[in-house]
């Protein structure tokens, strides 16, 4: 943290390694993914200590408070230093972790059961659903 009044929001947000290059920044911010203040922001806008900045991190989102300014990208311990996350921020993010810990993605399931190739068991259970299905089917078309 240096003596620094202000700086390009696109570069705090790199220099705090909430996105790993500039370009990534500047993407989320075009894309209305980062207000300065609750106000829309461009990547040129200067960030001030004591700005409050709301962003996503992927599905994640965070609202932090600046608390210093730095014209270089150190360590992550370094970078946060650069701000102070929000209570209520801390308090959504929890919530939303335990959300995604007690309702996981359907997809994952599959995954953890099967390595891709279907067992003989499998196998079997398909062949016997798909002639199951043929038989429920009473409408009949002979091409006349």
């Amino acid at each position: 943290m240096s003596e620094i009044s202000s700086m390009r929001l696109d570069k705090w947000l790199w220099a705090a390694r909430f996105y790993k290059t500039r370009s990534l920044a500047v993407e989320q911010i075009s894309k209305g993914r980062v207000t300065v203040n609750q106000a829309a922001a461009k990547a040129s806008r200067e960030v001030r200590v004591g700005d409050t900045i709301a962003l996503r991190q992927g599905q994640v989102p965070r609202t932090v408070q600046v608390l210093g300014l730095s014209a270089m990208r150190g360590p992550a311990p370094v970078a946060q230093q650069l701000y102070r996350e929000t209570a209520d921020s801390l308090a959504e993010r929890a919530r939303l972790a335990e959300e995604r810990r007690l309702a996981p993605e359907p997809a994952a399931s599959i995954a953890l059961h099967h390595d891709g190739r279907p067992t003989k068991r499998d196998r079997r259970d398909i062949e016997r659903a798909r002639h199951s299905w043929d038989d429920r089917w009473s409408a009949s078309w002979d091409g006349n």
